[in-house]
C-alpha cells in the first residue's frame, strides 16, 4: 500500500513561485510513476506534471510547460512539484498520484492518491 501526503501548498501572488511536496509512508517510491493533478473549483481534476518510475522522464501539461518542474528523490521518498511563474488560472487543489506501471497523463489509472494540498495565486 502506497499512503501519499502532500505538503507545500498555500497563498502566492503571481509571478511568484511554489514547492509542492508529496511524501509516502508506505511503500517506497520505487517502481511507481508518480504525477501530480490540479481540480480547480469547479472543474475536472486535470493533469499536471507526471514522471517516470526510473525518474528520467518526465511529462508536463502544456499549459504549465517551462513554468512547472517535477523530480523525484528516491532516497528521501519524496516527489516534488516546484512552479515559477505562476498565474492566477494555477489556482486549484494539487494531489500527487502514484501507479505501479508507466506515467500517463490518464487520472483514472492511477492507483493511489494524496489528500491534496491547496494553491491560491492572487494577481
Amino acid at each position: 500500500q502506497v499512503q501519499l501526503v502532500e505538503s507545500g501548498g498555500g497563498s502566492v501572488q503571481a509571478g511568484g513561485s511554489l514547492r509542492l511536496s508529496c511524501a509516502s509512508s508506505g511503500r517506497t517510491f520505487s517502481g511507481y510513476a508518480m504525477a501530480w493533478f490540479g481540480q480547480a473549483p469547479g472543474k475536472e481534476r486535470e493533469f499536471v506534471a507526471a514522471i517516470s518510475r526510473s525518474g528520467i522522464g518526465t511529462f508536463y501539461a502544456d499549459s504549465v510547460k517551462g513554468r512547472f518542474t517535477i523530480s523525484i528523490d528516491n532516497a528521501k521518498n519524496t516527489v516534488s512539484l516546484k512552479m515559477n511563474s505562476v498565474k492566477p488560472e494555477d489556482t486549484a487543489v494539487y494531489y500527487c498520484a502514484a501507479r505501479s506501471g508507466r506515467a500517463v497523463t490518464n487520472r483514472s489509472i492511477y492507483d493511489y492518491w494524496g489528500q491534496g494540498t491547496q494553491v491560491t495565486v492572487s494577481s
